[in-house]
């Protein structure tokens, strides 16, 4: 009954995908314009909501763009976004600005003596750390701390949020309408007037979060190394949060260095989404974000990841229950199937009808949970569609891996059923609709698909691009895609217990 339900709604929710929601519709009501700096801002009237408004500043740098030996540099500016300009968050920027100096110099001399190859005087070592710290604690004292949030939050902000991902970096809030020009004055001066204020203490933030999520978490480990297997050459080998030695190296100048290159208006997108009135709220973005000094984007060239060749694999021993990941190359989200990944996604993995769930967790009794997605760790650049399932007890992952592997060899052999393939499209509208529904999510899709594309219009045209995937082509897709030489698996194994992944 609830399958039938569930059926029902998304069914009823296609139904009434109306002329509000239309792609004709939105084009009536959004307007994009491209500063003189090469920013690009997007602005949604919804006159028929609440008098707020969302944006969504889209930064086209993500971890990819880590320089060597400087992973998790641009994971930072999501830590560092809110901690002001220089006027706010501190007390006395003049002073505050030769202070920051004065870590950045005592910090580069402890850095040169701590990485001696040979030669390191362990006594001035630290006499240089102690001159650090010292120098950040002077610093600190001009520091107002949070005043940036507290500004927002006490005009009725709502869900300040940065994150960071191996593709590009996301900032964004909600505003009441009559703070329009507040917001447009806030986002664009942490462009225009930065300051990494406190940025060491963030960094031992950020190294925390990697012991916590991924040296102390097997499953985090485990997806670390499956990914420096899959992705030998390419970027996307590298973790988002970066690595620890990384970590303990790079600096605020480094940040600084990273800013000037990525962060220029020709890399953003800013889009803007409610009750606002569009040539007021252009005329703002244009008055305080076309300040933000202009500089020619950067070369976007990545290392070319080889054909894979042969089967790779990871297998890790750990006091945790056992998981099973697998997962195989595939192109970037401009592939001319890219829709026939996501229609398999979402036959493998949506909900309890899935067939991934079906099998492996409802049928067999093997697995307490079990998916397939499109899409890891990134989309801009060739990826990974995977298959994730974790065992039951007294169940291995070489069962769990078996079955999966019949389920692909199902979509190889066998065209999915009218009603699949139904279902399938209608919940690609459905989810649609969903998208729209809120500002901030129609404000993050405008923005994404404006920085993937170059036109926000493809939001609409990947329902059409879903409707038009036919059996044929998951059949296809299928043998051409999950075959042994293209795959590479993770595996966690229970330490002390039957080894049931290893075969």
């Amino acid at each position: 009954m609830s399958r039938l339900l569930k059926c029902f709604a998304i069914l009823l929710l296609a139904s009434t995908f109306s002329s509000a929601q239309d792609l004709a519709s939105f084009e009536k009501r959004v307007v994009v314009k491209k500063l003189p700096n090469g920013l690009t801002a997007i602005v949604c009237d919804r006159p028929d909501t609440a008098p707020v408004f969302s944006f969504y500043t889209n930064v086209d740098a993500g971890s990819v763009q880590d320089p060597m030996g400087k992973t998790g540099l641009a994971h930072m500016f999501e830590h560092e976004a809110f901690k002001g300009t220089d006027t706010i968050g501190t007390k006395d920027y003049t002073k505050e600005k030769v202070a920051l100096q004065k870590v950045e110099d005592a910090y580069t001399a402890y850095l040169y003596e701590r990485d001696k190859s040979e030669g390191r005087d362990e006594q001035k070592l630290k006499q240089l750390e102690q001159s650090w710290q010292d120098a950040i604690k002077d610093a600190q004292q001009y520091v107002i701390p949070n005043q940036f949030s507290e500004i927002v939050e006490r005009e009725g902000g709502e869900n300040v949020n940065a994150s960071t991902s191996d593709d590009h970096t996301e900032y964004h809030f909600s505003f009441p309408v009559n703070r329009l020009e507040l917001w447009a004055y806030l986002e664009s001066s942490r462009f225009t007037h930065p300051v990494f204020r406190e940025f060491y203490k963030e960094r031992n933030v950020v190294i925390e979060e990697r012991r916590m999520r991924t040296d102390s978490s097997p499953i985090g480990k485990m997806i670390e190394q499956f990914l420096s297997v899959a992705f030998t050459a390419h970027p996307y080998h590298r973790p988002t949060v970066g690595y620890m030695s990384d970590l303990n190296s790079f600096s605020a100048t480094d940040a600084q260095a990273f800013f000037d290159r990525y962060y220029i208006p020709s890399n953003m997108v800013v889009s803007v989404v409610g009750d606002v009135d569009t040539a007021q709220t252009m005329a703002l973005i244009e008055k305080y974000f076309s300040k933000i000094p202009s500089h020619e984007k950067p070369d976007e060239r990545t290392t070319t990841e080889p054909p894979q060749g042969s089967e790779r694999r990871v297998i890790l021993h750990e006091r945790s229950q056992p998981m099973y990941l697998e997962g195989y190359h595939r192109p970037n989200l401009k592939d001319k199937d890219d829709a026939v990944y996501d229609a398999l996604a979402d036959l493998l993995s949506d909900g309890r009808t899935s067939r991934l769930y079906r099998a492996l967790v409802r049928d067999q009794k093997i697995a307490s949970d079990a998916e397939g997605g499109t899409g890891f760790p990134g989309v801009k650049y060739p990826t990974i569609f995977y298959f994730f399932a974790t065992p039951m007890p007294g169940h291995t992952t070489k069962e769990v891996g078996d079955a999966i592997h019949a389920e692909i060899e199902r979509l190889k052999k066998e065209d999915i059923t009218d009603d699949e393939l139904k279902m399938v499209k209608t919940r690609a509208k459905a989810n649609l609709i969903r998208g729209l529904d809120s500002n901030e999510g129609l404000a993050q899709d405008l923005a994404i698909y404006q920085t993937y594309y170059g036109d926000w219009r493809e939001l609409f045209r990947t329902v059409d691009r879903i409707n038009a995937v036919t059996k044929a082509d998951i059949k296809r897709v299928a043998n051409q895609v999950f075959v042994t030489t293209n795959r590479t698996v993770g595996i966690i194994e229970t330490a002390g217990a039957a080894n049931g992944g290893a075969q």
